[in-house]
């Protein structure tokens, strides 16, 4: 008798996706490590100086970069179900796209 744990083997990772999921989790890296591009005072947008409403409008397009990332990371992955209590993989349940 085996005493070793059952292994399930996941379904390969979308390599591809993956590597997308990584770009757009350096663009906002890339573009804030270019100070010389934003480190200026005009145009002012409400009495603000470039310098800072560019860097907020960093701060939503990062979340929306990071949230699109990682609903590609999902995708990419895909998930192995478990059993309810979640000591085991349940090898009896059909994925939705047919796979076992």
């Amino acid at each position: 008798m085996s005493t070793t744990p059952h292994r399930h083997e996941a379904p390969p990772a979308n390599k591809g996706l993956l590597a997308l999921a990584g770009v757009l989790l350096a663009i906002p890296i890339v573009a804030l490590l270019l100070v010389g591009t934003y480190a200026k005072d005009e145009p002012r947008v409400f009495g603000f100086p470039f310098f800072i409403w560019y860097q907020f409008v960093w701060v939503v397009l990062c979340s929306a970069l990071t949230y699109t990332a990682y609903r590609i990371v999902l995708k990419a992955r895909p998930h192995v179900p478990m059993s309810r209590e979640g000591d085991s993989f349940d090898d009896d349940i059909t994925r939705e796209d047919g796979l076992r």
